[in-house]
């Protein structure tokens, strides 16, 4: 059974364990450094909104937030992580549903935007069975050096 929550500072080191490699935190969190810490993701908590939590029998396993959030506009979706003991089971799609109700509730969002790159195909499918569609492609470059793309998605609420 899964529930949500507000995240508090006392999760964030479940939080951390969530990226496993230096890719998946640069997916998750590109302007942190690895390995991900509790203090760097405390910083970034500091300037985003609905930062939630979600449990599954207890446990952490899926954290988002919001980057960006207008009133009667859009809600940026930040910091989307999954534990791997959590993944392909259906936790991310409920975190989503979870962060466009908190959009729809406390903002009368109408659209919810997410960013994800072109490596993270798991993400990608994901955001697309969920109706989110293609708005725009940015180039960025990864630790590694390489040129990858940033897909800015779109789901109208």
């Amino acid at each position: 059974m899964l529930d949500h929550r507000p995240a508090e500072l006392e999760d964030l080191s479940a939080v951390c364990q969530f990226v496993q490699t230096p890719d998946e935190l640069f997916y998750a969190f590109p302007k942190a450094t690895w390995p991900l810490t509790p203090e760097q993701m405390a910083a970034a908590l500091e300037s985003r909104q609905h930062s939630t939590l979600v449990l599954r029998r207890g446990e952490a396993v899926a954290f988002a937030n919001f980057f960006r959030w207008e009133h009667g506009g859009c809600c940026h979706l930040g910091n989307v992580m999954v534990s791997p003991s959590a993944r392909r089971s259906g936790v991310a799609q409920y975190l989503l549903d979870v962060m466009e109700a908190l959009a729809r509730k406390h903002y009368s969002a109408t659209t919810l935007q997410a960013a994800c790159f072109n490596p993270n195909t798991p993400a990608l499918l994901l955001y697309t069975r969920q109706g989110f569609r293609p708005l725009s492609i940015e180039e960025r470059v990864n630790p590694a050096g390489q040129r990858v793309a940033l897909l800015h998605l779109q789901k109208k609420l």
